[in-house]
């Protein structure tokens, strides 16, 4: 068990980290759901429905959505693309290990590259197709929970609901996107260019504390 958590420990961390603050979103989102409920006249739901609610959806899938999307382009980009001095960064001036052609020999080469062929192909891309595949999958649901509380609204207001079609064009699905996504373009660019200048000694996101700023690469 020792092992187990020495060797997982930055995964654990964050898991744990994300299951305590989802339970912080589901306890007052259901309680601003609730209290939402009652201004418009109408019965309080228990928590099971709330996980059912257009609200719970769209605020969940919402931020999930930005977040596949940003280490997705932040992947696919760092293969094109070089900042100078960043440690998020690789260096084209040099030989990088991650181009490097996979090989069957290898000790430990996981099953896909002993296997080859077009299996090798997809599992060579496969962090990619993996990140944007859950942007997609979340984009879907975050589509579906905006519209189904948008429609919960204008129910309250007795006005005529919106099918997918119409919702797909409104102004506020597309705010609810881009402004998640502003922000994790901009912390990707903080990460980026803040690694040039400053140092965390003992972090793999930051380069030798006595390394100089033009130093590209980890």
């Amino acid at each position: 068990m020792k092992n187990f958590i020495r060797n997982n420990g930055l995964s654990i961390s964050f898991f744990a980290l994300f299951i305590g603050a989802f339970a912080g979103q589901i306890f007052f989102g259901f309680k601003e759901y609730n209290k939402d409920l009652i201004e418009n006249g109408a019965m309080t739901v228990d928590l099971l429905t709330y996980f059912s609610s257009g609200h719970f959806v769209e605020s969940t899938f919402e931020n999930w959505e930005s977040e596949f999307l940003q280490m997705a382009l932040l992947v696919l980009l760092t293969i094109f693309l070089q900042q100078k001095g960043s440690s998020e960064s690789k260096d084209f001036n040099k030989e990088e290990e991650v181009d490097r052609e996979p090989s069957a020999k290898r000790k430990h080469a996981p099953w896909p590259v002993k296997k080859g062929g077009l299996i090798l192909e997809i599992y060579k891309h496969s962090l990619t197709i993996a990140l944007f595949a859950l942007f997609v999958f979340s984009f879907v649901l975050h589509f579906y929970g905006s519209l189904k509380d948008e429609n919960e609204q204008l129910f309250f207001k007795n006005m005529p609901l919106k099918t997918a079609s119409q919702y797909i064009f409104d102004s506020r699905f597309w705010f609810e996107s881009f402004q998640n996504w502003q922000s994790e373009f901009l912390s990707v660019f903080a990460i980026i260019v803040l690694s040039i200048y400053l140092r965390q000694i003992g972090s793999s996101q930051s380069k030798p504390v006595d390394a100089p700023h033009t130093e590209t690469g980890e």
